[in-house]
């Protein structure tokens, strides 16, 4: 395993997270498999553990919480807020008023009295920065969390977040985390540059393209992931983009191949060989596929092997921009750009 410096707080990592989306009811984890999957990721020398309120409705949260009971002081310890947590109007964004009924509930459900990093789950643009910003202040300044950041988050309010907080002396993002993948390149244009301005570590999740880039998906054969029965839109073949996607997959094993490595490595070593990436985050539904995650730990593509990928899809190219979540609205929905 391979260890990075996270942005410019001098916490060291694991170049492999620990996502735990798929504890709980979303991945149809159990809790006994969710701790052999922690054991497994620890042994292996993996030491942050990234999870959400929001996954299964706090499942996750709790799974993790008990898998980890004992041993905290050895786990870098990351969840998010943000995302809906009910029906009710308030249990969501980034007001003052959610983030810290939200904390308190996630560290309640986690066992723990902090956590090491704290992440806006999406931008809510019905929150200012500034009261953001002041409720993680104060959260920080109480012991509650360590550090803060935020997650597919466009550039641009990376840019303001980063004005705000020292417009109004408060403390900043320090990590942001955003989809990247061979096939979703989008963030390669302005997102990792802007991290790299600011010193932000990068933690980057759907390193596998939710399953394209695993190796499971190729021509002739029946899509039949786990992702593609809950989101069979992204996998359906008449769709352009899927067509493309597939079509890149089939070149891509090609590299693969030549180059001696699985899908699964091609993927996890083309994200973290960018020099703005910390760590890629792995979300493994079992232990089968956590091995073949880990396979990927020291994979060092050569230039030649990068070179190929790039001639497949080019830098700074998403296969799908309908799917990111930090697309402009204005470029997905013609009538925000017209008068």
């Amino acid at each position: 395993m391979q260890y990075h410096t996270l942005g410019r707080t001098g916490v060291q990592v694991s170049s492999l997270v620990l996502g735990a989306m798929n504890f709980g009811k979303i991945g149809r984890t159990t809790q006994d498999e969710a701790t052999a999957i922690v054991d497994a990721a620890l042994e292996a020398g993996i030491n942050l553990i990234d999870t959400a309120d929001w996954y299964s409705g706090g499942e996750s949260e709790e799974m993790v919480g008990k898998a980890i009971a004992g041993r905290r002081d050895d786990i870098v310890l990351a969840t998010k807020a943000g995302m809906p947590m009910s029906d009710e109007r308030n249990h969501r964004g980034g007001s003052r008023r959610w983030l810290v009924t939200a904390l308190e509930d996630s560290l309640r459900r986690l066992g723990v009295d902090h956590v090491d990093l704290y992440q806006i789950h999406r931008w809510d643009p019905a929150t200012g920065d500034e009261e953001t910003l002041s409720a993680l202040t104060d959260l920080q300044r109480a012991g509650k969390i360590r550090y803060f950041g935020s997650s597919t988050f466009p550039a641009y309010r990376i840019v303001q977040a980063q004005w705000a907080a020292r417009d109004n002396h408060l403390s900043r993002y320090v990590t942001e985390q955003p989809s990247y993948s061979i096939l979703q390149r989008g963030i390669e244009t302005h997102v990792l540059p802007v991290t790299e301005q600011y010193g932000l570590g990068v933690l980057v999740w759907s390193p596998l393209a939710s399953g394209w880039l695993t190796g499971a998906i190729r021509e002739g054969r029946e899509i039949t992931t786990s992702r593609s029965t809950f989101m069979p839109e992204r996998f359906d073949l008449t769709i352009p983009a899927n067509r493309a996607r597939l079509d890149a997959v089939e070149r891509l094993a090609g590299v693969a191949d030549e180059a001696g490595l699985t899908m699964i490595q091609l993927a996890l070593g083309f994200v973290t060989a960018h020099p703005a990436v910390t760590s890629a985050l792995i979300g493994p539904r079992t232990l089968d596929h956590l091995h073949s995650q880990l396979a990927a730990a020291d994979t060092v593509l050569s230039a030649d092997v990068l070179d190929a990928i790039d001639a497949i899809v080019a830098p700074g190219t998403d296969l799908a921009a309908h799917e990111k979540f930090d697309t402009p609205p204005s470029l997905l929905d013609p009538s925000l750009r017209r008068r």
